[in-house]
């Protein structure tokens, strides 16, 4: 069993009233780590840490910045077992959590780069005289809050490029995989960012609404972002609009799948099959509508059967297992609900759904209408519906009837008819030829509608963690009306 406790200014400690609260395996049951419950007051320790750590790091020169995010990042990979020591928690496979580590590095690497990229202006003023500049600088304290489902990668986004940008940040760690964020708080720590530039608060499910609030509440906070569902998305964007914090929203997504009438069957079999199923379906760009021409439905429905034979879910301690647990029992209730209420309104279960307490096995759904809640909520699952549509522009039209526009994907061999049809999917992200799961550290990440607003990655996130600011320089007199 792990012990967690908070992360204020460099030091390890307790919760103030010593409260914790402990996260179990939920294949076994048993008990992975006994977690600091923090109380308001060690929120608001937290803050005031980064605040106080903000004026030395936002101003180190951008070459030591880089330096110490680089050797973040070596740390980060060196302790990769340490990491999926920590995938109890979740239930989720080692090879999931291995490719976090290694996803999570790359962030930081790539946030090291932007270190000399946080760049401004000149812009001609129409006063004589007047030098103005655009400059972009640090905000302050940034609030990250991640979620579970991909641990390292998501909590290691929501501050490589805060940090990057030289802001200090705090970390709300999910209640789900509580370990494993406080851990990537420590690599920081021990790799030497300094005392206070990145701070990680756990807490008891029961008191996320007030720790979350006192956090966007605290003046000191001058940005948020969050990742995770899109109900909780809307409380954190209005509670941010509430105490005027800008927010950068990543939330939930329904990925369309797209297969063209002249698609290779086969690629796309692999890409969906990876797209829908890789982490049991728990990734905000899982593949949940496969959108298929007519004419090759009945194909490819049948190749993506026999492909999702070989993908069984089980303990993921079972050399046997392709896939592993979802996050908890609930999830699985929830998620076979879904599947119920699918099948009783008419649609054929092709294979899957058999649920044994945490472990769902991959489900395909044949004949979804819009009568079924499958149609358009989020599973976040191993479960995919079919969708099928006469030509391009009926594959377009059932592609965009959703909430959400995160990710997406098309197949077709005629690039340029996909490219064309990329360009009208309503989502932020869309793949030719390629699966709706993909994400790569320098890329913007970021959706539409329900799925969003605002996108990680690279130069693309510059803007949401730094003020721009007007300055000028006058030279020589200048005329005043008075």
């Amino acid at each position: 069993m792990l012990d967690v406790p908070l992360l204020i200014g460099g030091q390890s400690c307790p919760a103030r009233d010593g409260r914790t609260f402990e996260r179990c395996n939920p294949v076994t049951g048993e008990v992975v780590s006994r977690v600091a419950a923090a109380t308001l007051e060690d929120a608001d320790a937290a803050v005031a840490a980064a605040q106080a750590a903000f004026p030395g790091w936002a101003a180190m020169l951008p070459g030591e910045r880089r330096a110490r995010l680089l050797e973040a990042a070596a740390q980060l990979q060196a302790r990769s077992g340490e990491f999926i020591a920590a995938a109890g928690e979740t239930g989720a496979m080692a090879n999931w959590y291995g490719f976090n580590v290694q996803l999570a590095a790359n962030m930081l690497r790539e946030a090291a780069s932007m270190t000399t990229q946080i760049t401004g202006d000149v812009i001609p003023s129409n006063v004589p005289g007047n030098f103005a500049m655009a400059l972009r600088q640090p905000c302050g304290v940034v609030l990250g809050i991640a979620p579970w489902n991909a641990p390292v990668i998501l909590a290691t986004r929501a501050i490589a490029m805060p940090l990057a940008c030289g802001n200090t940040v705090v970390l709300k760690a999910s209640e789900l995989s509580p370990a494993v964020h406080r851990l990537i708080g420590q690599v920081l720590q021990d790799a030497g960012l300094g005392d206070g530039v990145v701070n990680v608060i756990s807490n008891a499910p029961a008191d996320a609404p007030a720790i979350v609030e006192r956090l966007i509440a605290n003046p000191a906070v001058r940005r948020v972002n969050f990742t995770g569902s899109t109900h909780v998305g809307r409380i954190v964007g209005e509670l941010s609009a509430r105490y005027l914090k800008p927010a950068l929203l990543e939330l939930g997504g329904k990925a369309p799948f797209l297969v063209l009438d002249d698609a290779d069957l086969d690629a796309a079999v692999e890409a969906a099959a990876f797209g829908a199923y890789f982490n049991q379906g728990q990734i905000c760009m899982s593949t949940e509508r496969l959108i298929v021409d007519h004419k090759v439905a009945d194909a490819f429905v049948a190749k993506l059967t026999t492909k999702i034979k070989t993908l069984r879910a089980g303990n993921p301690d079972d050399s046997e297992s392709v896939l592993g647990s979802l996050v908890d029992v609930g999830a699985g209730t929830r998620i076979k609900g879904l599947i119920d209420d699918a099948v009783a309104l008419g649609a054929t279960l092709v294979i899957g759904g058999q649920l044994q307490g945490s472990i769902l096995q991959p489900t395909l759904l044949d004949g979804v209408t819009d009568a079924m809640r499958l149609y358009r909520e989020e599973s976040f699952g191993p479960v995919a519906v079919v969708l099928r549509g006469d030509g391009d522009e009926a594959l377009l039209r059932l592609a965009n009837d959703s909430d959400f526009g995160l990710s997406a994907a098309i197949f077709s061999r005629d690039t340029s008819r996909a490219l064309a049809l990329a360009q009208r999917v309503e989502s932020g992200i869309c793949h030719i030829n390629g699966p709706t799961v993909h994400d790569e550290a320098q890329m913007p990440f970021g959706g539409v509608k329900s799925s969003g607003y605002g996108s990680f990655g690279g130069k693309a996130s510059i803007e949401h963690f730094t003020q721009l600011r007007w300055v000028t320089l006058q030279n020589g007199p200048r005329h005043y009306p008075i």
